[in-house]
Order: C-alpha cells, then sequence, then structure tokens
C-alpha cells in the first residue's frame, strides 16, 4: 500500500501543484488580493507545512493504515477560469486521480451539481457529492441489488423553493453585464467574476435582497462567487463524516483521510479531520490566509 500511496497520490499532488499553475491566468479569485509578500508567505508555511515537502510524514503516517481521498474540484482537480462551464480537468489530472482511485476510496465533494462535477471528471470509480455535500452519490457498496446510484439529500425539500429563487435572481440580474446563475440544484451559485468592478457591489446587493425575507436560505461568498443555500446544519465536514459512515469506515481505528481543496467551504472538512487527528487536510493556495489545514502551493 506505501508503494500506491506514494506513486499516485504524489502523482496526484505534482499536478494539482504544476498542472493547475501553468493554466491558470494571471487574474486574482478576490478583487482585494495583490502579489503575494514573499515574506509572509514564508512566515506562513511555517506555521501550515507543505504537503509536498512534508510527504515523508505523511507516508510514515498512513503505513499499516486504510487511507480514505476526499477532493475539491474547483481549483484543485481543475484551474480557476474566468468561465465555470469550462474549468475542465487535464487528460493527465484524470490519469493520476483515476490510478488514485483505483488504490484508495475517492470521493469528490464540490459546490457544483453533483451531474456537472460528474459531467467534469467523468470517472467511474469515484463517489460524487455535489452542492457542498448536499447531494451525495451513495457508493457503490451502500447502493441496491441492481446497483441504482441513489442519493443522500438532506435539503431535498427545498427544491421546490430553490426553483423559485433561481427563477427571481434571473430576472434580477439579467441586466448586469457578465453575471452567471448557475444551478447547483440545492445551491444557487451567482458568478460574478466577468462583472465590472463598479457593479459588483450592486450585484451582491441584488442578490440579499432575494433572500433578505427567506430565513430557510442563506447567503455564504466563495472565489467571485456569492451562493444561496438552505439554512441547514450541513456542509463538506458533514458530508465528509457520512461518507465515511457509508464506506465503513466510522469507527474504525486504522483510518487516514486526505482532503485536499482551495476554497473557504473546506474549512468545515479541515476542522473535522483536524478534530479526528486522523488525516491530513491539505489546502491549495499560493497566498496567506486562516486555515487548519497543510498547504499545497499551487
Amino acid at each position: 500500500m506505501a508503494k500506491f500511496l506514494s506513486r499516485d497520490i504524489n502523482l496526484m499532488e505534482f499536478q494539482i501543484s504544476h498542472s493547475n499553475k501553468q493554466k491558470l491566468k494571471p487574474f486574482y479569485d478576490d478583487p482585494d488580493s495583490m502579489l503575494p509578500d514573499v515574506e509572509a508567505y514564508a512566515s506562513w508555511l511555517l506555521k501550515h507545512p507543505s504537503a509536498l515537502n512534508s510527504f515523508d510524514c505523511i507516508m510514515k503516517e498512513a503505513k499499516g493504515k486504510k487511507v480514505v481521498v476526499f477532493l475539491d474540484y474547483d481549483g484543485t482537480l481543475s484551474p480557476i477560469v474566468e468561465d465555470p462551464d469550462k474549468a475542465f480537468m487535464s487528460t493527465e489530472m484524470r490519469a493520476a486521480l483515476r490510478e488514485v482511485a483505483k488504490q484508495f476510496p475517492t470521493s469528490i465533494i464540490s459546490g457544483r451539481s453533483r451531474d456537472k462535477v460528474k459531467e467534469f471528471v467523468q470517472l467511474n470509480n469515484v463517489c460524487y457529492a455535489g452542492s457542498h455535500g448536499l447531494d451525495i452519490m451513495q457508493p457503490p457498496k451502500s447502493r441496491d441489488k441492481k446497483g441504482n446510484e441513489g442519493a443522500f439529500q438532506p435539503a431535498k425539500l427545498f427544491l421546490p423553493a430553490i426553483q423559485e429563487i433561481s427563477m427571481e435572481l434571473e430576472h434580477k440580474i439579467r441586466e448586469t453585464q457578465g453575471s452567471k446563475i448557475e444551478d447547483n440544484m440545492f445551491c444557487i451559485s451567482v458568478h460574478y467574476r466577468q462583472v465590472p468592478p463598479q457593479d459588483q457591489g450592486n450585484l451582491k446587493e441584488k442578490v440579499k435582497s432575494v433572500v433578505e425575507n427567506r430565513p430557510e436560505f442563506r447567503l455564504t461568498e466563495g472565489k467571485m462567487v456569492i451562493e444561496v443555500r438552505p439554512s441547514i446544519e450541513w456542509n463538506k465536514g458533514d458530508a465528509l463524516n457520512y461518507l465515511l459512515h457509508t464506506l465503513g469506515f466510522s469507527n474504525a481505528d486504522d483510518v487516514l483521510s486526505l482532503y485536499i481543496g482551495d476554497d473557504q467551504t473546506e474549512e468545515d472538512a479541515f476542522k473535522v479531520i483536524a478534530g479526528k487527528r486522523e488525516g491530513f487536510p491539505i489546502v491549495v493556495s499560493s497566498i496567506p490566509k486562516e486555515t487548519k489545514a497543510w498547504v499545497n502551493d499551487r
């Protein structure tokens, strides 16, 4: 197992660190971000060690344990791009992910809809969770006798209201240049990466106005995106625990979880792994940020 872990995980981390770096355009995820401060970044790495540089330590901890892999999609398996519909993963990344999934139970937990991320990844040996974990494909061992996927959807009752909000948002922001609404089933994402900076504040206010009288929904922000999500106690950390349980690892004391992601929503999952002290949360970032994770400096 150690041989496979070293070969496959290291290969995938190399792809995350280098393939994305080569394909990223020179724009930044946040309007207020600047070129990274080299000294500040070096100081940050003392507190959050580089996962690639610490791979021997990860290997030592993984020896004799069952490795379970969790991944984000955008910014981790694919580069951050201006058009969210074109966030394609590279052939090399897909090949690396395929090899990892052959050896270890592997899940992708994304803010995208489950169908959308599966369409991007195009692999059948991976478990998919969409809408920040609100739509989880049942792992193969949990499916019925006919092999039907099924899904765990803790916010299913919110679907009619979500569809109503989506139509209202379409009407509200249709005249905002560069804005884009993405229906992620249990999460509505309003992208503003291509919206002129002077119009972004107004766009956010329009989105807030749609939700302000709906206490059953809440707003969250990601990388140049504002999202409408049901106000239920469920996040990527809960999705991680659910998947560990359905995979049969929730009560095992010989499990090591690896979670790699780049977004603020990953912190809930990082917190779970850090709390268990049975794995490695790894953030993909080239700038200092508050996190409970180690670093994969893309």
